[in-house]
């Protein structure tokens, strides 16, 4: 006997009717119309069952920090950077276990199961890594939380840069991460990509970058990742995040960069929400929109993401956890509003981002863990445009949040009683 059996559901790719089968916390099979006894029933009602929502790139270590010991008045990333700087004295790893498993609450509620996790390094009491490592323990039930290894002071640049990141690998951390950008020369920022990337390599990690998060169309470290990614055998495990520089550079030079990139198996995550908010900040008018070229990337046969960075910390104080949010704002920035675009970024919160950490059982698939939501939505357009409400998130067969549909009700004459902003012709 199945476990739970879906019926009559919407997949991302357009199958309508699909039935999906769990048992063991696993899916057995996925066709259409399925017959079979199971212990519970859901009628789906033509609406969409998505693999959970993957975020590729946060800092749990900030999150809903905001207001702590300030609230960040320009919005700026420097003041931002200058704010943490200020807020890491204080921090306590009780607070800060507090605060992140209240965002985990938050996130699994939004059907948002993986998270990939920066967390600074520079402190040599490495209490942010400790206090991350716990939350990852505790959470692990019920959420897949990958950690980065991340020198915000910038490896090369801070006392001990090296030695810290170094012992909280040993510590349990999973990935090596980097800023070349804000070490003190172009030159240091070049090493400690080479370093670090030889320090993944040594170690078997996987490698996540914080590259050219800057307007300078002359910060160009992603290509020295792309190389070191190939000279040491590192492809499809490397990713480069934010990239926004590639927003400014010459269409020439990145003509030669983009196959590069494609060539090295590297990832690019971007980070619509924060890109557009952080970047451009020089400019009078015309203003950069500073995100990275998502579609030319993913033209090339790169494996594009998005992630929503920061939520209520010192460099953004919005947020709740919603990836469709994310992706509403990639579609715009990016300008992807063409029909294959917007299925793109679903794609980029869902299935790419699940390939940029490497997650193992992630799909719809026979065989697959059983970890899916149902959205109050047909496809991926609608949920997009709505921000769909996640009406149930199933982790390996297990319910683990429901939220009543959003609907209004309505008090007009000779109008329908509610509406819940679905397209009345779908």
């Amino acid at each position: 006997m199945l476990d739970l059996l879906i019926h009559n559901a919407t997949l991302p790719d357009g199958a309508t009717d699909m039935s999906v089968a769990v048992r063991d916390g696993r899916i057995v099979e996925v066709s259409r119309g399925l017959q079979a006894p199971a212990r519970e029933v859901l009628d789906a009602g033509g609406l969409l069952v998505s693999p959970p929502f993957v975020d590729p790139h946060f800092h749990m270590d900030a999150t809903l920090s905001y207001g702590l010991p300030r609230i960040n008045q320009s919005g700026t990333l420097l003041e931002g950077i200058a704010l943490w700087g200020e807020l890491k004295p204080l921090l306590k790893a009780e607070a800060l276990i507090e605060r992140a498993l209240a965002y985990c609450d938050w996130a699994v509620a939004k059907g948002l199961l993986a998270i990939r996790s920066h967390v600074d390094t520079s402190d040599a009491s490495l209490l942010a890594v400790d206090a991350l490592l716990e939350v990852k323990r505790l959470v692990a039930p019920y959420l897949d939380l990958q950690l980065v290894a991340f020198p915000q002071d910038g490896v090369l640049r801070s006392p001990g840069g090296v030695d810290n990141l170094k012992r909280a690998l040993d510590k349990g951390v999973d990935v090596v991460g980097g800023i070349p950008h804000f070490e003190r020369t172009m030159a240091d920022g070049a090493a400690s990509v080479k370093l670090l990337c030889e320090i993944a390599a040594e170690r078997g990690k996987l490698v996540d970058m914080h590259c050219d998060e800057s307007d300078d169309p002359l910060s160009r470290h992603i290509e020295t990742l792309a190389f070191e990614a190939q000279r040491l055998g590192l492809q499809g495990r490397v990713t480069g995040s934010h990239c926004t520089s590639m927003h400014s550079m010459d269409n020439y030079y990145v003509s030669k960069l983009l196959p590069l990139i494609a060539e090295s198996g590297v990832a690019v995550v971007s980070n619509p929400l924060i890109n557009i908010t952080l970047q451009g900040r020089h400019d009078s008018y015309p203003k950069r929109r500073g995100m990275t070229r998502v579609p030319e990337l993913m033209a090339t046969g790169v494996n594009v993401a998005f992630g929503h960075d920061c939520v209520m910390d010192p460099w953004y104080g919005m947020g709740s956890g919603d990836m469709l949010e994310v992706a509403h704002m990639g579609l715009h920035v990016a300008q992807m509003t063409s029909q294959a675009g917007i299925r793109q970024c679903f794609d980029a919160v869902t299935v790419n981002a699940a390939r940029v950490m490497h997650l193992e059982g992630y799909g719809l698939a026979a065989g697959c863990d059983a970890s899916f939501v149902l959205l109050q939505a047909r496809d991926p357009v609608e949920a997009i445009r709505l921000r769909a409400t996640r009406l149930k998130v199933y982790r390996k067969g297990r319910l683990m949040a429901e939220t009543p549909a959003a609907t209004a009700a309505l008090h007009l004459a000779g109008r329908a009683s509610a509406t819940s902003w679905m397209n009345p012709r779908a």
